[in-house]
């Protein structure tokens, strides 16, 4: 199977079924199809190679959804790109995937002009709502993607074969270490992938998720593919600028679903009216993209009484998803990441590869269909992490005699302090029990003694007062004296990246901002 037989399965099925719901626009998935043939019809008379890599440069739903589907008919490989972007970025992403193809919104054209002369791979572009070229790109076959989006004469088409062993998709990991890595997915592993989140999740074409997160971002991403696999629609407001709005949309449009990242959740119990609103039709929430502390899962269980919340974990390597805490046990495990989803193998294992006892720290190493086929022309890196054991996730867990996962550490967060090695997410659990703190991340910095010394950055709920003493009273009170931070720095809010995860390294520099 591929991953576009989602969408024009579910097209053959319900063609006037609402797919995706945004501001004033109803798009049924008839129409979606309609507009990603007529994409891929495009792409298919350029005449490009097998295995094309297309970018997509569009926080715009309809856009983003034609234009991904209809790059993989025509038998490309999808390159989505980070809409928060600078000049560099840009022209990084396009030269390391070579990218033949640029599909983009017009509102990026200040980077477009810029760009295009220095990305030599690209052979073709389409911009909404121009019928003359971007300057710069003279030489690129030009097209007019509203033009594209708004033809339907390309029902019968047939398109290049294509093997579910195929690349799918090329999604760049957020580069919270170094350059970012374009992950390899064929259709098998995101294929595999999807039909597992919706067999746990329970989704149907009755289901209709607030899509929140970008869709370039891999948990974006597999929320779009396992609605369109089950049939069921998008809500889509990717802003959080006025997270009242997308509280009022979730009770108009009737949604049963919400997808966020721990930063999500804490918005909306700290920053909106949220306990002024009741969710009738809610049936579920899910969270994944870092750690969530139990604090903030107690919270978020008082907020939607009823609602089953599933906490998750995964990486971009895995197509997203490795595990899940089914809802029934939320309550007594708020702190696990649960087991494994259906169809994949986990396992914790120390340095020599071998298996370690219950209760002991070692590495998550998977084993799954949804397992990349690498980091894009990165092979040194590629055979560090896939290994004869499975994927090596630089994760560091711990496993209950029942078979939970509980997350210790990144390998790469560790903080080697004095003679300890010590894990950040413990601290930052506890600190977030304080009833002041909305949000907290623990790094280590270096020092001349220690080796490196324990920094919590704490960003304090709206209108509350805390101390750095009172935190360290807290902390001093829950936990092991070599854990307690030897420094406190209050911030207005944690450095992200565009889906959400704690940029660390810049917790770690002298001049950290307050």
């Amino acid at each position: 199977m591929l991953l576009q037989d989602f969408l024009t399965g579910s097209a053959a099925r319900s063609p006037d079924r609402e797919v995706l719901l945004y501001g004033r626009n109803r798009i049924t998935y008839g129409r979606l199809l309609a507009a990603a043939r007529s994409v891929a019809a495009w792409i298919d008379d350029l005449g490009l190679e097998a295995g094309l890599r297309g970018a997509l440069l569009t926080d715009e739903p309809f856009e983003y959804l034609a234009s991904y589907f209809g790059i993989l008919m025509a038998g490309g490989t999808v390159v989505g790109l980070n809409t928060q972007t600078s000049d560099r970025s840009l022209l990084y992403t396009l030269q390391d995937s070579e990218a033949a193809l640029l599909i983009a919104n017009k509102k990026f054209s200040r980077h477009l002009h810029r760009v295009l002369p220095f990305a030599t791979s690209l052979a073709a572009l389409a911009v909404t709502g121009s019928r003359d070229p971007v300057p710069g790109a003279a030489n690129l076959q030009y097209e007019n993607l509203t033009d594209l989006l708004a033809s339907t004469t390309v029902a019968d088409r047939i398109f290049p074969y294509q093997s579910p062993c195929d690349l799918a998709q090329i999604i760049y990991t957020s580069g919270t270490t170094g350059q970012p890595k374009g992950v390899m997915l064929r259709h098998v592993n995101l294929v595999s992938n999807t039909r597992s989140i919706i067999d746990y999740l329970h989704l149907s074409e009755d289901d209709r998720v607030m899509a929140v997160l970008p869709f370039f971002y891999s948990y974006g991403n597999s929320v779009m593919l396992t609605h369109i696999a089950a049939g069921g629609a998008l809500v889509v407001n990717q802003s959080f600028m006025y997270p009242n709005v997308i509280l009022q949309q979730m009770v108009e449009h009737r949604v049963t679903g919400f997808s966020g990242v721990p930063s999500s959740y804490a918005i909306l119990l700290s920053r909106s009216a949220i306990e002024t609103f009741t969710f009738p039709d809610l049936r579920y929430i899910t969270q994944a993209g870092a750690a969530m502390s139990p604090a903030l899962v107690h919270r978020l269980k008082k907020v939607f009484p009823g609602v089953d919340i599933y906490i998750m974990y995964g990486q971009t390597e895995a197509s997203a998803r490795l595990s899940y805490l089914d809802p029934g046990a939320v309550e007594k495990r708020p702190d696990s990441i649960g087991r494994a989803i259906p169809g994949v193998e986990l396992q914790l294992l120390g340095q020599d590869g071998r298996p370690v006892p219950p209760g002991t720290t070692g590495e998550i190493v998977a084993r799954g269909p949804n397992v990349m086929a690498g980091y894009w022309r990165r092979p040194e890196e590629t055979r560090a992490v896939l290994r004869r054991e499975g994927l090596w996730t630089g994760d560091l867990a711990r496993q209950d005699d029942e078979g939970f996962f509980y997350i210790v550490s990144r390998k790469s967060d560790i903080i080697k302090s004095g003679s300890h090695r010590i894990g950040p997410r413990e601290i930052e659990d506890t600190i977030a029990e304080h009833p002041a703190v909305e949000e907290v991340a623990v790094v280590g910095i270096p020092d001349d003694i220690l080796d490196e010394r324990i920094r919590a950055c704490v960003v304090l709920r709206q209108d509350a007062a805390c101390s750095d003493k009172e935190l360290l009273k807290h902390c001093r009170i829950e936990l092991p004296a070599y854990k307690v931070p030897q420094e406190i720095v209050f911030l207005e809010h944690l450095p992200r990246t565009a889906t959400g995860k704690i940029r660390k390294s810049e917790l770690k520099t002298p001049g950290v901002p307050t």
